[in-house]
C-alpha cells in the first residue's frame, strides 16, 4: 500500500484567472480565508511534502511555509507546465495534483487514486465526477502520477502540445469516478464563488 509520506502534493496556482478579472485565484477569500488555504487543509492529511506551483504572488505563497515553483515558460502554459515543475521538484515516488480553486476537494482523493494505481499497475490515475443526471466528467487536474513520468511529460511538452488528455493517452492511465460532484466545484467567476460558499456553509 502506498503511504501518504510517499506522495508529494502539488497545488496548482499558476493560472491567469481571466474570468475572475485576472486576480490571483489562490488568494481570493473563501469563507474569509484565501482559497489556497482550503486546498492546503484538504491535501495536508493525504500527502507528505507539499509544493505550490505559482507564477505570481510568490512571496505570499511562500509565506505558507512550502516550496513555491514557477513554470519554466513565462506564458501561463496551463496545468501540464505545472505538472512538470511538480515532477522536477518531487522527492517522493508519487505526485498528487490539485488546483487551488476547488476548496471542497475529496478527503479520500489520494486513497482512492492510489488504490486504482496499484490494482491496475498504472502510471497515472485521474479523478472523474458523476453528476446527479448520471453524466461523468473527467477532472484531469486531479491526478496521481508516478514521479518517473518526468521525461515523458518533458518530451510531450517539447512538441508544443499542451492538451492534458493527449498526454494521458501516451501513458498507462485510468480514472476513478467520484459521486460527489460538489467536491470538484471550482471557482471561475464571482458568482460561482458565492454559490460555493452557500453550499459549503
Amino acid at each position: 500500500m502506498i503511504s501518504s509520506k510517499d506522495i508529494t502534493g502539488l497545488i496548482l496556482a499558476g493560472g491567469r484567472a481571466q474570468r475572475m478579472g485576472g486576480i490571483d485565484k489562490g488568494l481570493i477569500p473563501f469563507h474569509q480565508k484565501p482559497l489556497i488555504e482550503s486546498a492546503i487543509d484538504r491535501l495536508k492529511p493525504q500527502v507528505g511534502p507539499i509544493i505550490i506551483n505559482a507564477n505570481r504572488s510568490i512571496t505570499r505563497y511562500a509565506g505558507y511555509g512550502y516550496p513555491v515553483c514557477m513554470d519554466e515558460t513565462p506564458d501561463f502554459s496551463g496545468p501540464l507546465a505545472g505538472f512538470l515543475m511538480g515532477l522536477k521538484n518531487c522527492r517522493t515516488p508519487y505526485l498528487l495534483t490539485a488546483p487551488c480553486d476547488t476548496p471542497l476537494l475529496p478527503a479520500d482523493l489520494a486513497f482512492r487514486l492510489t488504490e486504482e494505481l496499484e490494482q491496475k499497475q498504472l502510471q497515472m490515475v485521474y479523478a472523474s465526477s458523476k453528476e446527479s443526471d448520471g453524466r461523468v466528467w473527467a477532472q484531469p487536474v486531479f491526478c496521481l502520477m508516478r514521479a518517473n513520468l518526468k521525461e515523458s511529460l518533458s518530451e510531450f511538452l517539447k512538441k508544443g502540445d499542451l492538451k492534458i488528455d493527449r498526454w494521458f493517452k501516451e501513458i498507462q492511465s485510468g480514472t476513478v469516478i467520484f459521486d460527489d460532484e460538489k467536491a470538484f466545484a471550482n471557482v471561475n467567476t464571482p458568482e460561482e464563488l458565492r454559490a460555493l460558499e452557500e453550499i459549503s456553509s
